[in-house]
């Protein structure tokens, strides 16, 4: 049974249907959406067909897993376009669709296509690492100045607005330690910035950390050994975060491989350098890290959150309690198929 993969999200824009990026299954999947909040946020498990009218197309039920509720929600009788249905199977297009949202499950899916990658020389347009937009298409009065940016496994970042170019902009990354680096998009700013492995803007500012965890020295050396992911999120209210997920930690050769969160608060900025203390309280926000852009959903507009908590999914699929620092792991919702996307995501409130 056909089903979408996934794997990138961006933060909360107010007034907005939600809008994802859409790209065939032998790409990594990539999407950026945009939501109001009349929903919780949201985990895609799967889609089963029920029907193929003929036209290309097919209906079938959309089930996702409820953060709040930690139950299972699904949006029965969903229109699957025929452009999302091949685009799946065999098709190398790029859209921006509004397809996941499910209160337009009735309405036809806007399909918004996008140009065809071109690889740069020695550089590669296979595996997209993440997405950046500036806005979402009907957000702003100028449709010409909506920007998305790619940035793929390797060096290439691509650039277009979609409204008007007819092809991307391709950069090359100056040097290898930006292969991994990801593309964020501030609103606050009104700029898109480019991370480093390090964690701050390339050519832009440096990060300044203070009241760094009391840990051991063999500990941070094990950290530094270890995968991570750095993740900037802004919060509805303008606050800025910068999240270290450390993942496969292992303490000894007999335990098993945890999982490690620690949360930077942005203070001030003075000469191009950001100042960011270690926090261990977010108070009412909820910060979400998946194969997705973080995003920040304060948990009073969602009952049924935990608020100062960091929910992940990824190698697990848990809440993490910034306080306590203790995982609850989810368990999978009871009635739900047996089936939950490949690559996993939150999706923002809708």
């Amino acid at each position: 049974m056909p089903h979408l993969l996934i794997s990138r999200l961006s933060n909360l824009s107010p007034r907005c249907h939600s809008l994802l990026i859409y790209l065939p299954w032998h790409l990594h999947k990539t999407i950026r959406l945009f939501s109001s909040s009349s929903t919780s946020p949201c985990f895609p498990l799967c889609i089963v067909e029920k029907d193929s009218p003929g036209d290309g197309g097919m209906v079938g039920d959309v089930h996702l897993f409820d953060a709040a509720t930690e139950g299972l929600v699904t949006v029965t009788d969903k229109t699957i376009p025929e452009e999302i249905v091949n685009g799946d199977r065999h098709d190398r297009s790029l859209r921006v669709t509004d397809f996941y949202n499910p209160l337009a499950f009735k309405t036809n899916a806007t399909m918004i296509p996008m140009p065809t990658f071109t690889a740069l020389h020695l550089c590669q347009t296979e595996v997209v690492w993440n997405v950046a937009m500036s806005t979402s298409p009907g957000q702003q009065e100028d449709e010409d100045d909506w920007v998305v940016g790619i940035k793929f496994l390797g060096n290439q970042l691509s650039f277009c607005r979609p409204r008007r170019d007819l092809r991307w902009t391709n950069v090359s990354a100056p040097f290898k330690i930006f292969n991994n680096s990801n593309l964020m998009f501030s609103k606050r700013d009104k700029k898109i910035y480019f991370f480093h492995k390090d964690g701050y803007p390339a050519k832009i500012h440096k990060l300044l950390f203070h009241n760094l965890p009391q840990l051991p020295q063999s500990m941070w050396e094990l950290l530094d050994s270890c995968p991570r992911e750095d993740h900037w999120v802004e919060s509805p209210s303008g606050e800025s975060f910068l999240v270290k997920w450390y993942s496969r930690v292992s303490l000894s050769p007999s335990m098993s491989k945890l999982s490690i969160v620690m949360v930077f608060r942005e203070e001030d900025t003075k000469d191009g350098i950001i100042k960011m203390c270690y926090t261990e309280d977010i108070g009412d926000i909820c910060i979400f890290l998946s194969k997705s852009e973080a995003f920040c959903v304060p948990a009073s507009s969602c009952p049924g959150l935990k608020p100062n908590s960091i929910y992940v999914a990824d190698r697990i699929f848990s809440v993490y309690d910034l306080a306590t620092k203790i995982f609850h792991h989810f368990k999978y919702p009871k009635d739900a198929p047996e089936k939950i996307s490949p690559i996993p995501c939150w999706l923002p409130p809708f």
